[in-house]
């Protein structure tokens, strides 16, 4: 229309770019309102099977494409984004228990899981137990109550990286027809199927915290949840939406960025990973190390089974001989390991645990551990300062 303000004229320009356009990188689209060309069409319109969209809340071109990789990575069929893993993790409790009702938890567990139970969930009614993962099916069996409504698995432990008899505990729930939740962050989708373990078996939720492997960089926040039946999904995106979770559009853009890079860059780190854990085995000042591919690690033979890969963590137990703060003295060092929490992206990290306060069983080792999150330096450079920095003890 003639005789418009040019302020208006630029907002309103009728000019659209083709379609057509390809390249590498997925198109970031961003956006909260979403235009309808009719009434019509709005009330039509469904967010829920991807087949448009109504509000960014509810998905985007490029929040639908990292959503649909993930699903491919993880061999399920539903994904859904939220803000970190943790929020993945509580989001998957939110939507399945209610008030009355009570959730296993492996004694490996994450910790801020641990916390979001003692807490949140108790605040709301929902009761939660420990049972210790490496005693195997029949343990898990005797902790299945008539309350229990979800049971999490965690593969390898995050910290202690004992690996469980991850099929023995699915057949059990599965026996039990209580919904299992895997935290498969460890795995990255590349480790072992979570929903293809085999007989049958398979989760019903995997829950990964793409702040790890898949975004890779040590810059992003996101965590995905995953599952293969139509119906639990719909459960899951509908609380999804009720609690108005999203991710930004520029976080995805980053994720699916390293995406391609995702399998080099966990292969690298597992490979580097297995040399720095052979190298610890050789040191007189470590009485443990666990990583889940050393024959003498907890559950190596329930990783040997099952897993083709073992991630970029090794955790180290010091001698007795080396206190606290001896160990503190250690981890400050190092040099090209830094200090920090998570795991996944190019730096290395080292964080000291006291593990026995975090357990209620009985954890695999004694002593002050140090876990070591293997970055993409060389594996010779890092030996190099681990070696230097065990003169502070």
């Amino acid at each position: 229309m003639s005789g418009r303000d040019p302020g208006t004229g630029l907002i309103h320009h009728p000019y659209q770019a083709p379609d057509g356009f390809e390249s590498p990188a997925v198109a970031v689209h961003k956006g909260s309102t979403v235009f309808f060309p009719s009434v019509a069409a709005m009330r039509s319109r469904t967010w829920k099977d991807k087949s448009a969209y109504t509000y960014g809340l509810h998905g985007t071109p490029t929040t639908f494409t990292l959503e649909e990789r993930i699903a491919a990575l993880e061999g399920g069929r539903h994904t859904l984004l939220v803000g970190s893993g943790l929020a993945a993790i509580a989001l998957v409790n939110l939507s399945l228990l209610r008030a009355g009702d009570e959730v296993l938890l492996p004694d490996n567990v994450y910790g801020p899981s641990r916390e979001l139970a003692l807490h949140e969930l108790a605040q709301y009614g929902v009761s939660h137990r420990i049972y210790d993962p490496m005693a195997g099916a029949d343990a898990l069996r005797a902790a299945i109550g008539e309350r229990t409504r979800l049971v999490w698995i965690e593969a390898a432990g995050s910290v202690t990286l004992e690996f469980p008899d991850v099929r023995a505990l699915v057949a059990v729930a599965r026996e039990r027809r209580v919904t299992v939740a895997l935290d498969n962050t460890w795995g990255a989708g590349i480790a072992f199927p979570a929903f293809g373990l085999g007989s049958g078996h398979g989760v019903d939720v995997s829950v990964h915290a793409l702040t790890k492997y898949p975004s890779g960089g040590g810059d992003v926040l996101m965590g995905a949840i995953t599952s293969v039946d139509r119906q639990l999904h719909e459960r899951l995106m509908m609380t999804h939406g009720r609690l108005g979770l999203a991710v930004g559009a520029n976080d995805a853009e980053l994720v699916l960025r390293s995406l391609p890079s995702l399998h080099l860059r966990y292969h690298a780190q597992d490979r580097a990973a297995r040399e720095i854990a052979a190298w610890a085995l050789r040191r007189p000042e470590f009485a443990r190390v666990l990583h889940p591919a050393l024959p003498d690690s907890p559950g190596h033979a329930h990783w040997a089974s099952l897993c083709t890969a073992a991630a970029g963590l090794v955790s180290v137990v010091f001698d007795a001989r080396h206190d606290g703060a001896a160990v503190d003295r250690f981890v400050d060092a190092l040099q090209l390991f830094r200090i920090g929490y998570s795991w996944g992206g190019p730096i290395s990290l080292a964080m000291p645990y006291r593990v026995q306060t975090m357990r209620n069983f009985a954890p695999p080792a004694a002593g002050s551990l140090v876990r070591l999150c293997i970055g993409l330096e060389h594996p010779d450079d890092l030996i190099a300062d681990l070696e230097q920095a065990l003169q502070a003890l």
